[in-house]
């Protein structure tokens, strides 16, 4: 007989099990950033979400596909900021500066934890060939924008590719060190982050 706490997991249907899954992401992402994959195991993250491991089993077949859904979801939300930042600024550089924060948004806010993509040579090569496809897609995109902003004359940098790196390298760690219980806000964050990655690239 399912306690009280898994029987509420198993309520209602499509969208409640999606809901459900979501928040078992989260918990796993949160357990991947602090112990990695390898010192991670499904009872880890079963006892954090107080449910049996039965009832993780629900949700993801073995860690492997856990690993996977937890990166996919990371690059989805990266690629949602991404796009609504492209929608909405109206130069290369408002388009950056709202990247930075509707990332940092997704990662600091409601969305979070989110996996950090520290692991992905853990993964079987099928899965490590879909992450890094998606990884690197969402890469050419950010030093697109760079390239467009240097030919707008709103962006100034020399080497589009290493800046490209230092901004993603910087916003995808941040849920390592990120903690919603102490130290700065995630709106501090994205103030902090738009300072530092974007004065440096105004054309002087």
């Amino acid at each position: 007989m399912a306690t009280s706490s898994e029987a509420n997991w198993h309520f209602n249907k499509t969208e409640q099990r999606r809901l459900k899954r979501d928040i078992v992401l989260k918990v796993a992402a949160e357990c991947f950033n602090e112990k990695g994959i390898s010192g991670t195991s499904l009872k880890d993250v079963a006892r954090k979400l107080n449910i049996t491991d039965a009832a993780l089993y629900y949700y993801v077949k073995n860690k492997e596909e856990l690993v996977t859904l937890c990166y996919m979801r990371a690059l989805d939300l990266g690629e949602r900021a991404l796009d609504r930042a492209m929608e909405e600024g109206n130069t290369c550089l408002e388009q950056l500066q709202l990247y930075l924060r509707y990332q940092l948004e997704e990662v600091c806010g409601e969305n979070g934890p989110v996996a950090i993509l520290s692991e992905i040579p853990a993964l079987k090569p099928e899965h490590q060939k879909t992450i890094r496809a998606r990884s690197s897609a969402h890469t050419k995109r950010i030093t697109q924008l760079l390239l467009a902003g240097i030919k707008e004359g709103t962006i100034a940098t020399d080497d589009p590719a290493i800046t490209c790196d230092a901004i993603l390298g910087a916003v995808n760690w941040t849920p390592k060190w990120f903690k919603t219980t102490s130290g700065p806000s995630g709106e501090q964050i994205a103030d902090a982050f738009i300072q530092t990655f974007t004065q440096g690239l105004l054309p002087r």
